[in-house]
């Protein structure tokens, strides 16, 4: 995406949150890390948010992030939703959790969400056909938020 549209791109992993995550009930109580973490979260253009799935949810230690974000922070915001899970079981996870957890705060989530689970990667690769044409459908649907960046795109082709 970050190719195609010109984004700078930030990855955080739960981990980089960090522990003060577990012991605060309100943004302030978070350590400097993790306030600045949840900053650029709700700072940013465009969010790819991605969990894993835990008996048909995501971890309660990712929602705890998010229930520290102000429901008005992520209006209008694009969001693409994507998941990993064990097998198809789970797959739903994306449409029955993320899309109206994301609802709830007013965003956007893209029309294509991505799942995946082992059989799609080799060698942590993406392997799967199906999984590579749902991640181009997505970030295809990215542009109707940055139709400038696709001029752009386009024009530099």
């Amino acid at each position: 995406m970050s190719d195609r549209y010109g984004f700078e791109s930030v990855i955080y992993d739960m981990v980089d949150v960090g522990p003060s995550l577990g012991t605060a009930l309100w943004r302030k109580q978070l350590d400097q890390n993790a306030r600045h973490i949840l900053q650029e979260i709700v700072d940013a253009d465009i969010l790819i948010i991605g969990a894993p799935t835990y008996k048909g949810s995501y971890p309660g230690r990712f929602k705890h992030l998010i229930d520290l974000i102000d429901p008005d922070e992520l209006k209008s915001k694009p969001i693409l939703i994507t998941a990993t899970g064990g097998g198809d079981r789970h797959a739903l996870m994306v449409e029955h959790q993320l899309r109206p957890l994301f609802g709830f705060f007013m965003a956007h989530t893209l029309p294509t969400a991505v799942y995946a689970s082992d059989r799609d990667f080799t060698d942590f690769a993406v392997f799967s056909e199906q999984l590579e044409r749902r991640i181009r459908e997505a970030v295809h649907e990215v542009g109707a938020f940055f139709p400038q960046a696709v001029g752009v795109d386009a024009a530099a082709e």
